[in-house]
């Protein structure tokens, strides 16, 4: 009889190596159809909103495919999948502003990425570690998820702007792979 020792982590490794192959980037972000993929926690869709007008306004993005999640905390069914890869050249995921939020959006992210489309993932930096943890259980521990300052549900109209401001140039940044 022989023994044989299996070796658990190697298909994170086998997909840590395919997620690296495949990183999916653009070179500018002017004329695309950037997708926002809100995840209906409180003024997700409204910090996105802002995001997406930065990038059409200040960034030349050609339009904005909105897409809501169904449930924050539950990673995107194969269907909707398809139909991001099928109606975007490049998608916003967000916004993470709690840990099961956060980690759906970086895994969303990295399969989306996996299927070739370059993303951007926004979560707070409360969650920070909650989405480094999600990227490694994914097999890709150096996914680039964005952060920005917790919360974001409390936040005030004019608020909003202000920190979708700030946000625009890191999805660029993202999108376009300056930021790995």
């Amino acid at each position: 009889m022989s023994t044989a020792i299996i070796d658990p982590t190697a298909s994170a490794r086998a997909d840590a190596a395919q997620a690296a192959a495949g990183d999916a980037t653009v070179s500018s972000v002017t004329g695309l159809r950037v997708g926002l993929l809100e995840n209906t926690k409180r003024n997700a869709a409204q910090i996105l909103d802002a995001v997406g007008d930065a990038l059409v306004s200040g960034h030349g993005a050609g339009s904005l495919v909105r897409r809501t999640k169904p449930q924050f905390a539950m990673p995107l069914s194969e269907e909707q999948i398809e139909d991001l890869v099928a109606a975007c050249d490049a998608v916003v995921v967000g916004v993470g502003d709690c840990g099961s939020c956060s980690a759906a959006a970086v895994a969303d992210g990295i399969a989306l990425q996996r299927a070739g489309v370059p993303v951007a993932v926004i979560c707070t930096e409360a969650f920070a570690q909650t989405s480094r943890a999600m990227a490694s259980l994914q097999g890709d521990a150096s996914f680039p998820f964005l952060t920005t300052e917790h919360p974001v549900a409390n936040l005030a109209a004019g608020e909003i702007s202000g920190r979708a401001g700030g946000i625009a140039d890191d999805v660029v940044r993202a999108l376009t792979g300056a930021a790995r």
